[in-house]
C-alpha cells in the first residue's frame, strides 16, 4: 500500500495537470509496486479534494468493459470513476478550445437511476429495476497522465488510469430517453462520425454483453470497499461499446443511435 503522503501527493500531482493542462509522468513508473487499491485511494483523495473545492459529484462511470480494451492492458475487470456536475455538456454544445489537454470521445449508454444501488449481490435484473431511464450519451475522455513515457516507451497501466478518475472528462447526452424494459439494451448501439465520416461503430453488447452488468459490478465494487452505493438520481455511464476517437481542433462528432434518437458535439 503506498503511504498516505505518496497518496495525497499523487492526487495532488493530478489536480494541478488538470488545471494547467500539462501532462505529469506515468505514476506507474514514480510508485513501480502501486496496486488497484492504491490507484483507487489516490482517485478517493482526488473527489475528496474536488469536493472540497465546491464540485458535486453526479453519478459514476464505468471504463474498460469491452475485451479489446481490456486485452490492450492486460487485464480482465472494469474500472471506474466519478463524474461531476461540471462535466455535464448540452447535446450540440461547443468544447472550449481550452478545456482539455488530449479529449477522445466515446459512445455509451447512460442510465439515470430511479432507486438506489447497495452490493453485494446487485445482478442485473437488480440495475434494470432501479433504472429509472437510459439515453445515448458520448463521454469525453482526457488524460491527466502521460500516454507513453517518452524515454522509456513504456504505456500507461491500469493504475495510472484508475488514479486518474478512470479518464474522466466530460458527458454529453441527449437524443430519446427510453424505459429499459422498451429496447433490449444489447441491440443499442450506435454509428459514430467525425467531421461526416463514419469512424466507429457498436452495440450494448459489446459492453460484458449486456450495458447493465458494468453497473451490477460497479455496485458490488462499492460495497466491496465499504463505500457508499449508487444513488438515485445518479447518472452512470455504462462503458463504451466503441473505441476512442481522437478529437483534435474542428472536430465535430456525432452519433447516431437510430430509433434512441442521436447526440453530438463540437470542438474548438
Amino acid at each position: 500500500m503506498l503511504a498516505p503522503t505518496d497518496i495525497n501527493a499523487a492526487a495532488d500531482a493530478l489536480l494541478e495537470a488538470e488545471a494547467s493542462r500539462k501532462q505529469i509522468g506515468l505514476l506507474s513508473l514514480q510508485y513501480p509496486g502501486m496496486t488497484m487499491d492504491d490507484a483507487y485511494a489516490v482517485q478517493s483523495a482526488l473527489v475528496k479534494r474536488k469536493c472540497e473545492a465546491g464540485r458535486r459529484t453526479i453519478g459514476w462511470k464505468i471504463g474498460l468493459t469491452s475485451k479489446a480494451m481490456q486485452y490492450a492492458l492486460n487485464i480482465d475487470t472494469p474500472d471506474s470513476g466519478v463524474l461531476f456536475d461540471d462535466m455535464v455538456f448540452e447535446d450540440g454544445s461547443t468544447i472550449p478550445a481550452n478545456r482539455f489537454i488530449q479529449p477522445r470521445v466515446e459512445a455509451e449508454v447512460a442510465f439515470v437511476m430511479k432507486a438506489p444501488l447497495r452490493g453485494p449481490g446487485i445482478t442485473v435484473f437488480d440495475v434494470l429495476n432501479a433504472t429509472d431511464y437510459v439515453v445515448p450519451s458520448l463521454e469525453i475522455l482526457d488524460t491527466r497522465i502521460l500516454r507513453i513515457d517518452p524515454e522509456t516507451r513504456t504505456t500507461r497501466t491500469i493504475v495510472d488510469t484508475i488514479a486518474d478518475n478512470a479518464a474522466n472528462a466530460g458527458i454529453v447526452w441527449g437524443g430519446r430517453a427510453m424505459r429499459p424494459d422498451e429496447i433490449d439494451l444489447r441491440w443499442m448501439g450506435a454509428i459514430v462520425s467525425r467531421n461526416g465520416e463514419v469512424e466507429e461503430t457498436g452495440l450494448g453488447a459489446g459492453v460484458l454483453n449486456h450495458p447493465a452488468r458494468g453497473i451490477a459490478w460497479l455496485a458490488n465494487r462499492l460495497a466491496q470497499y465499504g463505500e457508499d452505493g449508487i444513488e438515485a438520481g445518479q447518472i452512470v455511464l455504462a462503458g463504451s461499446f466503441i473505441r476512442p476517437i481522437e478529437t483534435p481542433h474542428g472536430s465535430t462528432i456525432h452519433a447516431d443511435f437510430g430509433p434512441c434518437g442521436s447526440v453530438s458535439l463540437h470542438f474548438a
